[in-house]
């Protein structure tokens, strides 16, 4: 023997072959030869069939915790270590479902298709009566394995609520639009920025102390070039003027 069986494999009493710690690895197909010289027939030989069965695993299931009525609602179950593969049965409140839903008169009113190959249970219209407890358990020929019970709730949508609550935000968007509408027209969002073709010297309040900018103490030179230096008759002449704070 070679290879993994050398550890696993012996044979015993030269016409038996016991295979140790088996694994789906060893489904195989064996063929054993007897050899008989002093026979007619010298050799012989014989094909065996053999298949490891291993039992499932726990499933993994997924069942949607609330769907609303008149949805779909699908439901899993899946196992990969079985063998041969397993085959699913879906239970409610520890109640097998039945892949024909004719067939119990508790499910006549639910709308269901149970696959037991796939493990998929998908219910094509909810309704109040599917609230329940859901589990799935995978079978094959070695066993079977179960996965804990999972709740599935079945609610009213709430139709009021929803047209309440769109109503809710069409308004705040009205009130929003209104808002912004009327404060363009108020000014707000007027540009602020003056062009310097436009732009004017505010009045000297009354009351209020007045600081003189640069543009101002220009201006002022400027006048004072034109009141002095000014020539009559080839003689220069000063013009004196004063400047008087109003209170």
């Amino acid at each position: 023997m070679q290879g993994d069986f050398a550890t696993r494999a012996e044979i015993l009493s030269r016409t038996s072959l016991v295979i140790k710690n088996t694994t789906r690895m060893d489904t195989a197909t064996y063929r054993c030869e007897v050899a008989a010289p002093s026979d007619t027939k010298t050799i012989d030989e014989i094909n065996i069939q053999l298949t490891v069965q291993v039992k499932p695993m726990t499933p993994r299931c997924t069942v949607p915790k609330a769907v609303p009525v008149g949805k779909t609602a699908s439901l899993h179950c899946h196992e990969n270590e079985g063998y041969p593969k397993s085959t699913y049965s879906w239970y409610r409140n520890s109640e097998p479902l039945s892949p024909d839903t004719k067939s119990n008169a508790k499910f006549q009113n639910s709308s269901y298709t149970l696959n037991p190959t796939t493990g998929t249970l998908v219910f094509h219209a909810v309704h109040k009566g599917d609230t329940g407890r859901y589990s799935c358990i995978a079978t094959n020929d070695a066993g079977f394995a179960k996965c804990e019970e999972q709740e599935m709730e079945v609610y009213d949508l709430n139709i009021g609520g929803i047209i309440g609550g769109v109503l809710v935000v069409l308004a705040v968007l009205v009130l929003i639009t209104l808002g912004i509408c009327c404060a363009y027209r108020r000014g707000y969002f007027a540009n602020s920025k003056e062009s310097g073709e436009s732009y004017k010297t505010p009045a000297k309040p009354d009351g209020v102390n007045y600081i003189r900018t640069d543009d101002e103490v220009t201006n002022d030179l400027h006048l004072t070039s034109l009141c002095l230096g000014e020539e009559e008759g080839g003689q220069s002449t000063t013009s004196f003027f004063r400047a008087y704070r109003l209170s």
